[in-house]
């Protein structure tokens, strides 16, 4: 990933892990799916970067319901596109 990307998802990081170590602990453990949908979207926003990392960490969050799915449920691979 470049440096420009890795900074552009700096904020989005820092406030994910802030919800982690600050709020998610005082909250009852209710994610459906492993790892947890806050994991998920760190991880995906590193493998996939700002734009289609934010999409999917977004799009997990909001499949995170009692009518949903659950279970393990990792991140997409990147696509090789250099084929």
């Amino acid at each position: 990933m470049k440096w420009i990307s890795k900074i552009a998802i700096l904020p989005l990081h820092f406030l994910i892990r802030f919800y982690q170590e600050a709020i998610s602990p005082f909250t009852p453990a209710t994610c459906r799916f492993e790892p947890t949908c806050s994991h998920y979207f760190i991880e995906a926003l590193q493998i996939h970067g700002l734009f289609k990392g934010s999409f999917l960490g977004i799009k997990r969050i909001l499949s995170c319901h009692p009518w949903g799915k659950k279970g393990y449920d990792p991140v997409p691979t990147k696509k090789d596109t250099h084929n």
